[in-house]
């Protein structure tokens, strides 16, 4: 491969959660998922710094399954929001009892936080970027409601203010609230 070794990490990571094969853009997400790739996902509770680990792990998965030589400039850079919800939809398919795949967890995220609509087709300027920047700061800020609506992790029963709760544990009471 001649291209970059970011542009094939983030063609890795597209494959993860979208087909490739897909060329309708009413289908095809590659702007949705760019933009995810350039937002930094920026932890400010406690714990939450396990979920960009988790994200920067994939980084480690992509050098050992394709061979890529790793470039010290892009191992070091943030994690994106595209990293850390991938990493956070495998964690959902390995701890819930569903057969879920990480793929499906991965666009369940996305409609909760109402982006999962957003095919290239859709994605033709700046008031669409702008929403997905908002939706995507939503996330990272907890602006989102106490209960979790506007986040990752919406709740019928939430116990305590889910701005405040690490994660982990809003995605164990949602995973709770589903069975």
């Amino acid at each position: 491969m001649n291209e970059p070794l970011e542009e094939q990490y983030f063609q890795w990571l597209y494959r993860k959660v979208a087909s490739v094969r897909l060329k309708n853009p009413a289908r095809t997400c590659w702007s949705l998922l760019r933009q995810l790739h350039h937002k930094e996902f920026v932890w400010s509770v406690h714990n939450d710094d396990n979920r960009l680990m988790d994200g920067l792990e994939l980084r480690d998965v992509f050098l050992q399954e394709t061979g890529a030589e790793n470039e010290r400039n892009w191992y070091g850079l943030g994690c994106s929001m595209l990293e850390m919800l991938i990493a956070l939809a495998g964690r959902l398919e390995y701890d819930s009892l569903e057969n879920t795949e990480a793929d499906e967890w991965f666009w369940l995220l996305m409609q909760n936080i109402e982006l999962n609509e957003y095919t290239d087709l859709y994605f033709k300027n700046e008031f669409t970027a702008k929403l997905v920047d908002d939706a995507l700061e939503r996330v990272i800020y907890r602006t989102y409601e106490p209960d979790g609506r506007g986040g990752l992790f919406p709740l019928q029963d939430p116990h305590g203010d889910q701005r405040n709760v690490e994660l982990w544990y809003q995605m164990s009471s949602y995973l709770l609230e589903r069975f």
